[in-house]
């Protein structure tokens, strides 16, 4: 069965997020993703209050920027959440917008030496190993957690380029595509992926979150026309789907048949009603995905 789910943007102030949890949890939606935007709001503290005021529903975080994040500091709040909640937070990491890195003084020389510094080093953190390691970014020395999850988490990482997208492959247990990668791209993702990952010998599945513009109602066209628009992203029907829970079921269907595991649908910055958008898609949209 394909993942669905849906985006609570940062876009809302953060004293909206218990009522859009809360109703994604009383109507069984399967995933609800945050983003850790500059500067925005917190990924880790929005996802655990998220957690704590739900009781099924799996909270993701798409994605933490790691040049803003030590990967010892990391692993201890990835390990907390899963111990609080088993089973039920996801953890993106990623370069970040390069532009907001540069602003906060952490912009990276090379982003994707530190990411797969950062993703070896925060895959072994969570599977209990003690990590020493000299890299060019990251450097520990005999860091071991003392409270590491039950069983590792998956560690997810947000890519779009060919050389972030086969490190996802070697190195993460996950890829996270941005709401502009239409069927096509998500074709070309997973065989880059899959490269990376015979590169490394790695096998078992590798998951591909998708995340889709989507909008509904009597103005959906309009809005989601404006919101591709405002992104600076080709205004190409794939990027979008704007209509009842057919047509998004059917744009939802189309990515999975690319190779896309989970599905995150992605409000418009300006939805009117960000808890009736929730409904909408575990009520209406999720009955009619298989």
């Amino acid at each position: 069965m394909t993942g669905l789910g849906v985006v609570f943007r940062p876009q809302l102030p953060p004293e909206r997020l218990r009522a859009m949890a809360r109703v994604a949890d009383e109507a069984g939606l399967e995933e609800l993703w945050l983003w850790e935007d500059c500067f925005l709001e917190g990924g880790i503290s929005a996802a655990s209050a998220a957690l704590a005021w739900t009781e099924r529903v799996r909270v993701g975080v798409g994605l933490l920027p790691v040049p803003l994040r030590n990967v010892a500091v990391t692993a201890m709040e990835a390990a907390t959440l899963d111990r609080l909640f088993p089973g039920r937070a996801i953890l993106g990491v990623g370069h970040g917008v390069q532009d907001w890195m540069g602003q906060v003084g952490a912009r990276a020389e090379s982003p994707v030496t530190l990411l797969r510094e950062y993703l070896e080093a925060l895959r072994a953190l969570l599977g209990g190993e003690r990590v020493s390691t000299d890299g060019r970014y990251v450097k520990l020395d005999g860091v071991a957690l003392d409270w590491p999850p039950t069983r590792a988490p998956e560690v997810l990482t947000g890519a779009t380029g060919p050389r972030t997208l086969r490190l996802s492959g070697e190195a993460a247990d996950g890829t996270i595509l941005t709401a502009a990668t239409a069927p096509e791209g998500v074709r070309r993702a997973r065989q880059l992926i899959d490269e990376g990952r015979k590169s490394a010998g790695r096998t078992g599945h590798h998951r591909i979150v998708v995340n889709l513009h989507a909008a509904t109602g009597p103005d959906a066209d309009a809005r989601l026309r404006a919101e591709i628009a405002a992104n600076g992203e080709d205004p190409v029907p794939e990027h979008g789907v704007a209509g009842d829970a057919d047509a998004v079921a059917k744009a939802v269907q189309r990515l999975a048949e690319a190779g896309a595991d989970t599905v995150i649908l992605q409000p418009t910055a300006d939805e009117p009603d960000p808890e009736g958008f929730v409904r909408f898609v575990a009520g209406e949209v999720r009955p009619l995905v298989p």
